[in-house]
């Protein structure tokens, strides 16, 4: 038993041993080591692994029982009676604060926890039960076959060459990204990326401009190091580059987040040459760009990338599903050797089975097959939440709706507040645009996902937002004007 470590022979020497053992087992109770119900070990036991008398351990389980803290049934053994937590849950506790450091208090304003099930209208999800999942059971297990315990040491920091590869090869084709394999690193997560980036290329102080609204993530990765955020507009062309001379340029070209819009070419090459005159780097977050439903998918912003200031950062998270925990980051040539040492001080390296099962996936072409059904799936959805938006919800006002597996509305001015809470009594997820910026948000709205919902889910869903007991005003009111 575990808790039995507590137990010091030679701690509180003044002590009897039995006394030792009642404020053990008490002690044990009392932290949850031992729950209500939980059967201790017989008292011959308990002597033998204490090196005591059975005498002893009797006479300790007698005082415990006429403590309360156990009951004894003959011929069954004794057991915890009392759930000591439990009964002082109610009374208040004051805790010492916690002394972070500056890094730290700066890291935890910007902590968020997916949700492990999607519900409407949480945004991000992939449908999982579309995943060919058959298909990747047959080639994790032809893998366990054929490499054995070949794959199960050490792999490389910079992930699988055949994943690399594989990517390299796949991003040339449908992204028209201009690398080699060993210019990709896998890594875990997108958010590691991005850590990974801030930390290399930025020092405390710095200045980074940040698309305003922005992907919270990177909001949090990114002023987490102490760099200086400056959140940067948004217009129908994208991103708009202000005055200024940054370190570090954070965007999501192919399908702005939140937003959806696309950045200009205009404004792709002018941002390109503006980090070549400077000395910046962008970091290019391509989070979604395999679902475009209007038209063809744009070409990476790396591409146009001449004088190596581009990271371009990827995830199988949405494409593939989340616990997969797989994603990759381009980087310049020069940068490769010191990003591959900076990625060893976090975790090591991926799974390497993982990796290796993914490199089939693609290199088999079901990553293609499955992003092809995912795509059509996807439209479909879309196409019917925009319907029911318009036919149910016409004071929602979808934009940036052509890419990714959720879409952003507009809401009437100053309402975003109230109709969110209006939505949550309602059994309705909206994520707001306000939590997606730093400085006063221009328009109130709501991101809304629907990748992973059924049909029936998508109608309900609208069905409450167009219930919502709160309804919104028309804008010409003297209150709708106060509230602007």
């Amino acid at each position: 038993m575990a808790w039995l470590t507590m137990f010091d022979a030679d701690a509180n020497a003044a002590r009897s041993l039995r006394e030792r053992i009642c404020a053990t087992i008490r002690a044990a109770i009392r932290s949850g080591a031992l729950r209500n119900g939980e059967r201790l070990p017989a008292t011959r036991t308990l002597a033998a692994d204490l090196e005591v008398s059975r005498i002893t351990a009797e006479a300790a389980y007698r005082q415990l029982e006429s403590e309360g803290y156990v009951r004894r049934r003959v011929g069954d053994g004794t057991f915890v009676e009392i759930d000591v937590k439990a009964t002082i849950s109610g009374t208040p506790t004051r805790k010492a604060p916690a002394d972070w450091s500056r890094r730290g208090e700066q890291i935890l304003p910007g902590v968020h926890v997916d949700p492990s099930t999607a519900l409407a209208f949480s945004a991000g999800f992939p449908d999982l039960a579309a995943f060919p999942i058959d298909t990747w059971k047959r080639l994790t297990a032809r893998r366990i076959r054929r490499d054995g315990a070949s794959i199960l040491g050490y792999g490389d920091p910079a992930g699988e060459p055949a994943l690399r590869a594989a990517i390299a090869r796949y991003l040339g084709q449908s992204r028209g990204v201009r690398c080699d394999a060993d210019q990709v690193i896998v890594l875990t997560s997108s958010q590691l990326a991005l850590h990974l980036v801030a930390t290399m290329l930025t020092d405390p102080g710095d200045v980074v401009w940040m698309e305003e609204p922005g992907y919270r993530g990177a909001r949090a990765a990114l002023s987490a190091l102490g760099v200086q955020l400056r959140p940067t507009r948004v217009d129908r062309d994208g991103l708009v580059a202000p005055s200024g001379a940054p370190r570090l340029i954070y965007t999501t070209p192919s399908h702005q987040y939140p937003t959806g819009v696309t950045l200009s070419l205009p404004r792709r090459l002018a941002l390109v040459d503006a980090a070549r005159r400077s000395g910046a780097y962008i970091i290019e977050d391509d989070y979604d760009s395999e679902f475009q439903y209007d038209a063809r998918p744009v070409p990476a912003m790396q591409g146009l990338d001449e004088a190596s200031r581009v990271l371009y950062v990827g995830t199988f998270s949405k494409v593939l599903f989340p616990a997969l925990r797989l994603a990759y980051l381009v980087v310049p040539q020069p940068l490769v050797r010191g990003f591959i040492a900076a990625r060893t001080t976090h975790d090591g390296h991926p799974a390497r089975l993982s990796q290796l099962v993914t490199a089939d996936f693609i290199e088999e072409g079901h990553f293609a097959a499955h992003l092809r059904r995912m795509r059509r799936l996807y439209h479909h959805r879309r196409d019917l939440l925009l319907a029911e938006l318009a036919r149910q919800v016409p004071w929602c006002r979808p934009l940036g709706t052509a890419a990714g597996l959720q879409l952003t509305v507009t809401l009437p001015r100053g309402r975003e507040a109230s109709l969110t809470r209006a939505a949550a009594r309602a059994g309705v997820v909206t994520q707001r645009l306000a939590d997606l910026c730093v400085s006063r948000p221009r328009a109130d709205g709501w991101l809304l996902g629907f990748a992973a919902l059924s049909d029936e889910a998508i109608v309900d869903g609208v069905r409450r937002l167009a219930s919502l007991s709160e309804r919104p005003r028309r804008h010409a009111g003297p209150r709708a004007k106060r509230a602007m």
